[in-house]
């Protein structure tokens, strides 16, 4: 467990990593502000247990306020019927997801609490601290949110930023990060439009870290102007991959 903030009553949580075996590391994140929280991506059913033991440590499960859902994939969605049979939150997620989330086995008796997020984004206020909700869409999903805390100024960007295979927590030099990362975003990121537009309305924002959905976090102002360059470039997904449009040919 990592604490990437703690002031005024406001922390910043980064969980332990529960994943193992063949499935994708992912992170999960809790944001505290008086007393009241949200989980962010919480994952599948192999983290489940595990995670929701992690906060119940740490606050009262009535106090999680939000489930915040940045897209549809099982390792941020698979275990919420767990999640909203056991707390109280009303979960978010893209309005295109939300007839789609229950088939991951959401009961019917809890589905109401599983609420759409437009596609313009939204604030949450979570007991007086507003989150900003924004729209990251096609990146990589077509119905994608981002979250951003003002207050600890960090920005949770979901698969955007996502690296795999390593083993630290905060990249420290970009260059030698980049093959860890590289080939997920040519083939996960629909297109640089999509990238430059996000980059465009980021940059509005007063940004310390940015911490990924899988993978090392990027710390500090440096480091963070650099991926966000790195962003504005990056020829990915259509771009690229148009040359894959072909009918399969016997051999």
């Amino acid at each position: 467990m990592e604490i990437l903030y703690n002031q005024g009553g406001h922390q910043n949580i980064w969980l332990e990593d529960f994943g193992h075996g063949l499935a994708v590391q992912a992170n999960q994140h809790l944001i505290i502000h008086q007393g009241k929280a949200m989980i962010l991506d919480p994952g599948g059913h192999k983290a489940y247990k595990q995670t929701i033991t992690q906060v119940a440590g740490l606050l009262k499960m009535k106090d999680l306020q939000y489930i915040f859902l940045s897209h549809q994939d099982p390792d941020i969605v698979a275990a919420l019927n767990g999640w909203l049979m056991t707390t109280e939150a009303d979960a978010y997620c893209s309005k295109l997801w939300v007839r789609f989330i229950p088939h991951f086995g959401v009961d019917r008796l809890v589905e109401h609490r599983l609420r759409p997020i437009p596609d313009e984004g939204m604030i949450l206020n979570l007991a007086g601290c507003d989150l900003l909700v924004l729209p990251a869409h096609f990146l990589h999903s077509v119905g994608n949110f981002h979250i951003y805390d003002p207050l600890s100024k960090i920005l949770y960007s979901g698969d955007l930023g996502a690296s795999v295979g390593l083993d630290y927590d905060f990249v420290t030099d970009f260059e030698q990060h980049l093959p860890y990362m590289q080939g997920f975003h040519i083939r996960y990121m629909t297109c640089n439009a999509a990238l430059r537009a996000w980059v465009k309305m980021v940059r509005q924002l007063d940004i310390e870290t940015i911490a990924p959905q899988h993978g090392a976090a990027f710390q500090g102002k440096p480091i963070v102007a650099r991926f966000l360059e790195w962003c504005e470039e990056l020829a990915c997904g259509i771009d690229v991959l148009g040359d894959l449009f072909q009918v399969p040919q016997k051999t």
